[in-house]
């Protein structure tokens, strides 16, 4: 089955959380959302994933951002496993809603099951995949996959979080290893004129070998 590709509406699911029922585009609303799945509930990697998530929660909320979790857990058994998650956090509460699914039929809907990946029975579990939905028509506009071995990188999740909310707002793209306060690239899309009219700050084009003068750098 094909997984969810950028620009695709995320599938309206319903299903119970630890904080009630969910309705998921009625839950996103108008907001920025991270959806975000794990393999299973009491196990170490996806217990320090979620108490990082618990940590950056604020810095989230900073920037209008929902999230939601996923696993193939039932609820019950989630709401057990939230004091281990707050109990490796610094500090911080569980204030995000976590989905069951144990029958897997979101996770299969959503394309975030892991085959190689098995629990006692042999069922596929969740994959560590991470979604962006965007308030746009609820369109996907990132996504991670990363094996059951490597925990995700919560740094790198706000860094391109902010990289597309700034991309949202300006003709601009940010380059590699780019950091909030950093210039950020005039898109190609835009012709010299028109930059002038939108960037009236100015900007500074890079001289290259081509002569090409693409690589237009730009305070926003």
């Amino acid at each position: 089955m094909p997984g969810l590709k950028l620009g695709d509406i995320v599938p309206n699911f319903e299903a119970p959380s630890t904080h009630g029922r969910i309705k998921l585009h009625e839950y996103i609303g108008d907001k920025w959302t991270i959806l975000f799945s794990h393999p299973a509930d009491f196990t170490p990697i996806c217990t320090t994933e979620l108490a990082k998530i618990a940590d950056y929660t604020d810095e989230f909320e900073r920037r209008g951002v929902k999230l939601l979790g996923l696993s193939c857990d039932d609820v019950a058994t989630h709401q057990a496993w939230v004091k281990d998650i707050e109990a490796l956090a610094s500090g911080k509460k569980v204030r995000y809603p976590i989905v069951g699914d144990p029958e897997r039929e979101i996770l299969m809907q959503l394309n975030m099951l892991d085959p190689d990946e098995k629990d006692a029975k042999g069922t596929p579990l969740p994959s560590r995949a991470l979604h962006i939905i965007g308030p746009d028509k609820r369109q996907l506009k990132l996504s991670f996959l990363y094996p059951g071995t490597t925990g995700r990188n919560f740094d790198e999740v706000l860094r391109v979080l902010d990289s597309l909310q700034l991309a949202a707002k300006h003709p601009i793209a940010t380059p590699a290893n780019w950091k909030v306060g950093e210039r950020v690239m005039i898109s190609p899309s835009v012709k010299n004129e028109v930059a002038k009219q939108k960037f009236p700050q100015g900007y500074e084009t890079i001289s290259l070998p081509s002569g090409r003068d693409y690589v237009r750098l730009v305070n926003v």
